[in-house]
């Protein structure tokens, strides 16, 4: 396969995405309520927490995985890898992609997990302690591995072409959509499905997050938990789900007739070298991420509509995220409207890194920026647009989306209106 002989390589479109939320079973369902500024955050039902500290979440309601999977495969799958064939399911189906023995050697899977199949080791963990190791299922292996999700949507659909999982912690689905942009665009493959997947609500999940003093307590009031930027953030909230989308080189594309939702134009990362678990305070990796992406897309910080804001509610990373924003675009970054989604879908870990990049999508295609609800007491060091509690209308033609995971991973999409010719 020969490179473009454009040094920036060919250009990189979205036809599909399929997304399973706490907002919703699909991508439409759950962009309506996030523009209703709806919260999908709960009491969780997955498992009995009323003797853990932490006792809400951001759970998929409503999830029936033999919807897609046959029930003898069901049942050898952890749900982060039912959620993800489900995922790729609905992304195929909405790129209208065909897929057969003519094309699947040409199509690759990226998806990314920071943890994988943590209730099937948890499960297990209790089996081989109540019942011994002679009852430890032959499938746990491979339903626990990060990398089973891409395995199974290889195996599912039949895709054949690069088939890896990306691990950087809540920036992996960020990085696995970056890094199948990368490989269309130096003409290494025609089609990606890109995305994340993460199910970690289960006992040691939730108590593990906790022990780190990174989620918030306010089981009182779940749909008001999640705060980023307010004064009174205490902590992000636990979520899962999954979403994938559908990357072709636009020729593909637009050869097959395909209906192109948006390109990507840019992707950019770097490391913070500093904590297992806190971001640099400086935010000088995340500037520099979101620099080498504009760079990457050859754009101004002034030509940056919107920008989905990685958004935790923590502490530590809401005013981080704030530096790194002023660092990297200057005084656009008192113009330019940021806005936390996790404020109403909760933070889904690996997943979340691939549903912002899909809500950027979403927001340039309908002209309305979701808000940062329960947004009420503003912090002297978060000082931007915020988008508050409202959803706003308004022309984006390109948006910013921010991933920072622990460890010090730094990932950076940016995503633009499609248009044929070259802007």
């Amino acid at each position: 396969m020969t490179v473009s002989t454009n040094h920036r390589g060919y250009r990189v479109v979205v036809t599909g995405i399929g997304a399973l939320t706490p907002l919703g079973l699909d991508m439409a369902t759950t962009w309506q309520n996030l523009v209703a500024g709806r919260s999908g955050i709960d009491y969780i039902t997955l498992f009995d927490a009323s003797n853990l500290e932490v006792r809400i979440a951001g759970e998929v309601k409503g999830f029936d995985p033999a919807n897609y999977i046959d029930r003898k495969n069901v049942r050898r799958m952890d749900r982060f890898a039912q959620l993800a064939v489900a995922a790729a399911y609905q992304a195929v189906q909405n790129a209208r992609l065909r897929i057969d023995s003519t094309n699947q050697e040409d199509i690759g899977v990226f998806i990314g997990s920071g943890i994988g199949g943590l209730t099937t080791l948890f499960e297990q963990t209790r089996v081989l302690l109540e019942k011994g190791p002679d009852r430890v299922s032959p499938f746990l292996v491979p339903m626990m591995i990060a990398d089973i999700a891409a395995a199974q949507v290889s195996i599912a659909l039949g895709l054949k072409g690069p088939n890896l999982c990306v691990t950087s912690a809540c920036s992996s689905g960020s990085d696995a959509i970056g890094a199948a942009y990368e490989y269309i665009k130096h003409g290494h493959a025609q089609v990606m499905l890109a995305g994340g997947a993460e199910a970690v609500i289960n006992p040691i999940g939730v108590a593990a997050f906790a022990a780190l003093k990174a989620l918030s307590t306010r089981n009182d009031s779940p749909q008001q938990a999640s705060r980023p930027f307010d004064r009174d953030r205490d902590g992000f909230i636990l979520a899962e789900g999954a979403t994938v989308l559908v990357l072709e080189r636009m020729e593909h594309a637009l050869s097959r007739g395909a209906t192109i939702i948006g390109e990507i134009i840019g992707y950019g990362a770097t490391g913070d070298a500093f904590h297992i678990t806190q971001p640099l305070e400086t935010g000088e990796g995340a500037a520099k991420a979101m620099t080498l992406a504009m760079r990457d897309a050859g754009i101004r910080p002034e030509e940056v509509d919107y920008i989905n804001a990685h958004g935790t509610s923590t502490p530590l990373n809401d005013a981080m995220e704030t530096k790194a924003i002023k660092t990297a675009f200057g005084e656009h970054a008192y113009r330019v409207p940021v806005s936390s989604t996790k404020s109403m879908t909760g933070h889904l870990i690996g997943c979340a890194g691939a549903l912002e990049p899909a809500i950027c999508l979403m927001t340039i295609q309908h002209g309305i920026i979701p808000p940062t609800i329960n947004y009420e007491n503003p912090d002297p060091e978060c000082d931007l647009d915020y988008v508050p509690n409202v959803a706003r209308p308004a022309k984006v033609n390109t948006a910013l989306t921010n991933s920072f995971g622990f460890g010090g991973h730094n990932s950076v999409l940016i995503l633009r209106r499609f248009t044929e010719e070259k802007p």
